[in-house]
């Protein structure tokens, strides 16, 4: 099995002479294709279109025709041959094993809090082990734990009907079906009735996710403690791929099926629900891609949110819809503003925006490496949103080159835009003194 370790935006060459680190790893000439056929392209040697542009969907570009770019996903590959990519956050600043899991423990502290799972917590050496392992075998593990928890509370039956012919009365008789029965056939009855088993749609989706965990893990502590629940449920119908959506849709919250509750998005997660990006199919195996924009700016609004005084409201108008428009056209909203967040308290408001970008506050000539379209975007929100006055916060998460809030930006007179970190280890967010001692104030509550 070749394990491959890359941070975001890294290069995946076929290159023989390529050195892996992690943003340059080298791939055998049948994962580059896997690869291509995840992009949705066809293989060099079959494509008469093989340099055009980035498909839109998936996680990395073709840069020519033995190198693919990755883009902006972390998380995990496994490719049918024996080979795995691990993907992680560009905040990773070196190839050492130390930084590696520590771009794990964060991926999975996000994962965690964004998707509102319940990890169970590792303790025993052989835990500590696992810990460090891929995110997949990470999320197996949890599935694994949540299912024995389960099996040893006692998995729940439900009465399914049943449609038999049998030469004893049994539930009620179908009459239609009786009535049309051949002569000589009058002894033979057609019954419905219900029988008290364990086929309904939690469980048939608990089997689905175990036998893929079953054929797909590659930890040697994973894959026997799979194969013995699996012998537990081995009475258990898995649900068809065609079934699983409706039978998520079926799972029932009641009070009898709370102990279920838990590996509801651990199997979310295994069976490709919650995947912005999964590839399907036996061959194929399991693969867990997360778009970071999107990680991290969820992220961020619940890690405030969380922490937010009486009184204090963070909303993002982007889920609510509660947004206001660019302009108007014949009495129409035209070009909906979307901010990441708003907060609102004593009547007042503040726009903030999570971006995942690295800024480097020593660099003034390049500008921090911050973008004009990102303040452009903040401009236009404030005006719409704080009637063109008052203080906005872009968030960046925060680097070894980036520890402290910049400087105001003055947009205009009494119109000021701060660009502050986010410690994605101790959620922290540095706020510059003149937002503590404003109306806003209350946000040192976040500290």
């Amino acid at each position: 099995m070749t394990y491959i370790a890359v941070r975001e935006h890294a290069r995946l060459t076929t290159e023989h002479s390529t050195k892996n680190t992690l943003d340059k790893a080298g791939i055998s000439q049948e994962v580059f294709d896997f690869l291509l056929g995840m992009h949705g392209s066809e293989p060099p040697e079959k494509s008469n279109d093989f340099l055009n542009g980035l498909n839109r969907g998936v996680p990395f570009q073709i840069e020519n025709r033995t190198t693919l770019q990755l883009g902006s996903y972390v998380g995990f590959i496994q490719t049918p041959y024996d080979t795995q990519i691990e993907i992680l956050p560009k905040v990773i600043e070196s190839d050492t094993e130390t930084d590696i899991r520590e771009g794990r423990k964060l991926l999975r502290k996000m994962l965690e809090t964004a998707l509102h799972l319940t990890p169970r917590n590792l303790a025993g050496k052989a835990d500590i082990q696992l810990f460090n392992e891929p995110l997949f075998e990470w999320v197996i593990w949890q599935f694994l734990e949540a299912l024995d928890r389960i099996v040893k509370y006692g998995i729940r039956l439900d009465y399914t009907e049943k449609d038999e012919e049998q030469k004893f009365l049994r539930g009620r008789l179908d009459m239609p079906k009786q009535l049309r029965q051949i002569p000589g056939r009058q002894h033979v009855f057609q019954i419905r009735h219900q029988v008290f088993l364990p086929d309904r749609p939690e469980n048939r989706l608990i089997k689905a996710a175990l036998n893929k965990v079953c054929k797909r893990t590659q930890e040697p502590q994973n894959r026997r403690f799979a194969h013995i629940l699996a012998g537990m449920l081995e009475e258990i119908p898995a649900s068809p791929s065609s079934q699983i959506l409706q039978d998520f849709r079926e799972w029932k919250t009641d009070r009898l099926m709370s102990h279920y509750q838990a590996i509801k998005p651990w199997c979310q997660l295994i069976l490709g629900d919650q995947m912005p990006v999964a590839l399907k199919g036996d061959r194929q195996g399991i693969s867990m891609l997360f778009p970071m924009e999107t990680l991290f700016e969820h992220y961020v609004f619940l890690q405030l949110r969380s922490r937010l005084v009486e009184g204090a409201i963070l909303e993002t108008p982007q889920v609510n819809l509660k947004s206001l428009s660019l302009s108007k056209h014949k009495n129409d909203d035209f070009f909906q503003l979307l901010p990441d967040m708003l907060l609102k308290h004593n009547k007042k408001r503040m726009v903030m925006d999570a971006k995942w970008k690295l800024v480097r506050e020593n660099d003034k000539d390049s500008k921090y490496g911050l973008s004009q379209d990102d303040f452009y975007q903040l401009f236009a929100y404030g005006h719409k949103y704080q009637n063109g006055s008052g203080d906005m916060l872009l968030v960046y998460p925060k680097t070894k080159n980036f520890k402290k809030h910049l400087p105001a930006f003055e947009l205009s007179d009494g119109y000021r835009l701060w660009v502050v970190p986010f410690d994605l280890k101790t959620n922290h967010l540095d706020l510059p003194i003149e937002i503590k001692n404003s109306e806003f104030g209350f946000l040192q509550r976040l500290q």
